[in-house]
């Protein structure tokens, strides 16, 4: 299917798409943040069959944007974390919780669609977001000398008995993709490992998605702000 066909079949099956033929008002917003998603037309996740099967071009619409929406959002506010390291010999599970400190929804007029593509049983579009000078200030503080970068690969489940749904999955992968970076830029800084720490966590692009084994995998780009590293001899 063309891309303009694409674009037909959006407009057809629901008025919810006319953000795909939003302008960019460049003039207004000049600052604009980019990234690609895509959707699997037939979807099977951890040996669950979706709840919808196979998916309209409108839903895998819906499910693109609600993802950009998270990107977008995750890289403009970030999150704050607490991230317990964990040792195996003190019986020390590792836990990472994050907090987004910022939200934008699917249908935030600033977020525009500017390519659409079907191809390979799968739905992929390329998205904007057009930057308030406010979010443009957030941006280049992620992008300050205090701020470290950190890549990871995170991994959903293989198997679960009770689908808690797509995002869910994706989501589990991405978290566990920040937890694999922040282990690994800790283990390359810090001579001891430390007990406990905290900060603010941004993704540094939309991260990019596969399946490897039948599980969900993330992989991901972070810039990380560490507030407070406690080490073990406080306890």
């Amino acid at each position: 299917m063309t891309r303009k066909g694409v674009f037909s079949v959006f407009l057809l099956f629901s008025a919810c798409f006319s953000l795909f033929a939003q302008g960019h008002e460049t003039g207004n917003m000049p600052y604009v943040i980019r990234g690609e998603v895509y959707v699997d037309l037939e979807p099977i996740y951890a040996g669950h069959v979706d709840s919808e099967y196979p998916l309209s071009i409108p839903s895998a619409g819906q499910r693109a944007l609600e993802e950009a929406a998270i990107f977008f959002s995750a890289m403009i506010y970030g999150w704050s974390f607490n991230y317990d390291v964990g040792e195996r010999a003190r019986r020390i599970e590792e836990n990472l919780d994050l907090t987004p400190r910022g939200v934008i929804e699917k249908g935030d007029p600033r977020l525009s669609v500017t390519d659409v593509e079907v191809s390979d049983n799968r739905l992929k579009i390329w998205t904007d977001y057009h930057l308030t000078d406010l979010q443009q200030s957030r941006m280049q503080t992620w992008r300050s000398g205090m701020i470290r970068s950190a890549q990871g690969i995170g991994y959903g489940p293989a198997s679960i008995a009770e689908y808690p749904g797509w995002l869910k999955l994706k989501q589990t992968a991405l978290e566990n993709a920040a937890k694999a970076a922040l282990r690994t830029m800790l283990r390359g800084s810090e001579r001891n490992r430390p007990k406990e720490v905290t900060g603010f966590i941004s993704l540094a692009s939309f991260p990019r998605y596969y399946i490897d084994s039948g599980r969900w995998t993330a992989s991901a780009r972070f810039r990380v702000q560490i507030t407070e590293i406690i080490p073990f001899a406080v306890y």
